[in-house]
């Protein structure tokens, strides 16, 4: 299949590559030029535009948030030259973003498709996602050999694109929410001379086993915060994103505001470009418990 990809951040070079190794004719599409360099190493073709990008029947995109994808994907005059079928994006995005885009989409004979995903770099790497899809049958039908591709297993949520981004947002509240349990408790554990690394054996092996607590809860007990996975940023911006999910449906989530303070206060502290379990250090802060890092 003729793909673009656009956006190869942390994420979707590791993507892109995966849809290169199965044997899809990719072209490349990035902001800052290293990191289409590297694809185009591994035999994907390069963009000189982001117009060229869109003349492919398909195009994938992994931008950072509402703003990129606003900014660079849904422009009506570019929309209105575009000579793709479909365009999958699969970016975290808000549900009044993905409305919009299918709208718009719609508007200009493109097919529009959310694909969020679940998974760190590691597991893109792999080419273990779990997708999240939303959009037409037939849409979705059509680039399923793309999502076999990237992932392991395709979830699909729908035929309105945003299900799949309420799923994913919904995912994210929840995954932060494990993350700051963990770091509250390896901090009471810690203070209490308990090490967090035999409480993390205690609780993946009973109540709370799985890659969440296994992975982060790792990072956390042995302080471990770079390279980053998951930009502890990145988790202030879904966790924002779950709140005006809610505020627009009046749906309280206090937790939630927890969570975004908590977040602030890392990034506060420069934790913003470090891995998502640096909530572990900003709970040992609270506790005045000595600075590891």
């Amino acid at each position: 299949m003729n793909v673009g990809f656009v956006g190869l951040g942390a994420m979707g070079r590791e993507m892109a590559a995966q849809l290169v190794r199965a044997g899809h004719q990719v072209q490349v599409w990035n902001r800052s030029p290293e990191p289409v360099a590297a694809l185009v190493e591994q035999g994907a073709r390069a963009a000189g535009t982001l117009a060229e990008a869109l003349a492919n029947e398909v195009v994938v995109s992994m931008l950072a948030d509402d703003h990129a994808v606003e900014s660079l994907l849904l422009d009506g005059g570019l929309l209105e030259s575009a000579r793709l079928d479909v365009h999958v994006n699969m970016a975290t995005v808000s549900p009044a973003l993905a409305r919009r885009a299918a709208e718009l989409h719609q508007q200009h004979g493109i097919g529009y498709v959310s694909a969020p995903v679940l998974g760190r770099t590691d597991v893109a790497a792999a080419g273990n996602l779990n997708i999240l899809a939303a959009g037409e049958t037939s849409l979705l039908d059509r680039v399923a050999p793309l999502f076999a591709a990237m992932g392991r297993q395709t979830y699909r949520l729908g035929e309105q694109p945003q299900l799949a981004n309420v799923a994913k947002i919904s995912a994210n509240f929840m995954l932060v929410s494990a993350v700051e349990a963990f770091a509250e408790a390896a901090a009471l554990a810690e203070a209490n001379g308990l090490a967090p690394a035999d409480l993390l054996e205690v609780l993946t092996g009973t109540v709370f086993p799985g890659p969440v607590y296994a992975g982060y809860g790792g990072m956390i007990a042995n302080g471990r915060y770079d390279p980053a996975g998951f930009r502890l940023a990145l988790g202030l911006k879904d966790v924002g994103l779950a709140l005006d999910a809610g505020a627009a449906a009046q749906v309280p989530l206090p937790l939630a505001g927890l969570l975004r303070d908590a977040l602030l206060e890392g990034i506060a502290h420069g934790d913003g470009d470090r891995d998502l379990a640096a909530l572990g250090e900003t709970s040992r802060r609270r506790a005045n418990l000595t600075k590891r890092h």
